[in-house]
């Protein structure tokens, strides 16, 4: 019997889609993963042993970075966070939730804004001044689906994994769909030895771009932001983070602190009023421990 590596592509009713060298192999996990309580994730790399009978069997799981979404995709290096300007209107209270969520699990992101042909002109220009902040703190920012299209394949790199983030309506499916164009869809060469076909059940998948993979994936409808802790969030808003080794004290919170680097920044007009408040109300929110309702 022959090991192999790879990585799962596509998971439905028990099955795995696996990507290998020789292409994508279909495997069952063996039971030892229900005994242990470990589930095999879209993401992850893994060890398949396969049978000349056709009975190829999932035996290992190799350690990944991390895991992100409901359903979990697994070792994400970047996430493209996909923000409408209008149909729902932009909101920098939004898009600041979801780089806090995701600098808390070390991942970064890219942040295309969505759906800019519809928009008025007056909005859009005033939407585009706002985001050159985050291009100043250190976020790439794409405002035109073409110029995203002609650099997405460079950016990522091999074998590494993208994922899909944004509210619903933000564009996220016209979006994938113009990346699909040009994709060689992974789960598209899945083995025909079980007689199965395609499935249309939204789960998370990878598809190919560039020489990575892009996870389709419905998570990330809920941002529980309440869940960091609460002297770890101003390491998650990373113009503060960089800014705090000029504050006095090592562990300054960046509320009422004396020489407070952060705030006098915030003063003078280099960090946001509105990075620095929503800061605050997440900040209310970790100390109540719980979401707020109009966000639930």
């Amino acid at each position: 019997m022959k090991k192999v590596t790879g990585t799962i592509v596509g998971a439905i009713s028990g099955y795995y889609d696996v990507e290998t060298e020789q292409g994508i192999v279909r495997t069952r996990a063996r039971g030892v993963f229900r005994d242990r309580k470990q589930k095999p994730l879209v993401g992850d790399r893994v060890v398949i042993q396969l049978d000349n009978k056709g009975m190829n069997y999932l035996i290992e799981i190799l350690p990944h970075s991390n895991e992100i979404g409901r359903p979990a995709v697994a070792n994400v290096a970047e996430v493209l966070l996909v923000i409408s300007s209008v149909e729902p209107d932009f909101s920098t209270e939004l898009l600041d939730r979801y780089l806090t969520f995701f600098a808390w699990k070390d991942v970064k992101v890219c942040i295309y804004l969505s759906k800019t042909d519809i928009a008025p002109k007056d909005k859009l220009e005033e939407i585009i001044q706002s985001l050159s902040y985050y291009s100043k703190i250190g976020y790439s920012v794409f405002t035109s689906a073409k110029d995203l299209e002609d650099k997405l394949p460079d950016l990522i790199k091999e074998k590494t994994i993208w994922t899909l983030a944004g509210q619903s309506g933000a564009g996220k499916s016209t979006l994938l769909n113009k990346l699909e164009k040009t994709a060689n869809q992974a789960t598209g060469k899945i083995s025909t030895a079980l007689n199965r076909g395609k499935h249309t059940t939204r789960k998370v998948q990878l598809f190919k771009y560039g020489s990575g993979f892009i996870a389709d994936t419905p998570g990330f409808s809920a941002i529980d932001l309440y869940k960091i802790k609460l002297n770890d969030l101003a390491n998650c808003f990373y113009e503060f983070s960089k800014a705090s080794s000029g504050c006095k004290f090592r562990s300054c919170q960046h509320i009422h602190e004396p020489k407070c680097n952060v705030r006098q920044l915030l003063e003078s007009g280099e960090i946001s009023s509105s990075r620095y408040d929503d800061y605050l109300k997440i900040r209310q929110e970790i100390s109540d421990n719980r979401m707020p309702e109009y966000l639930k």
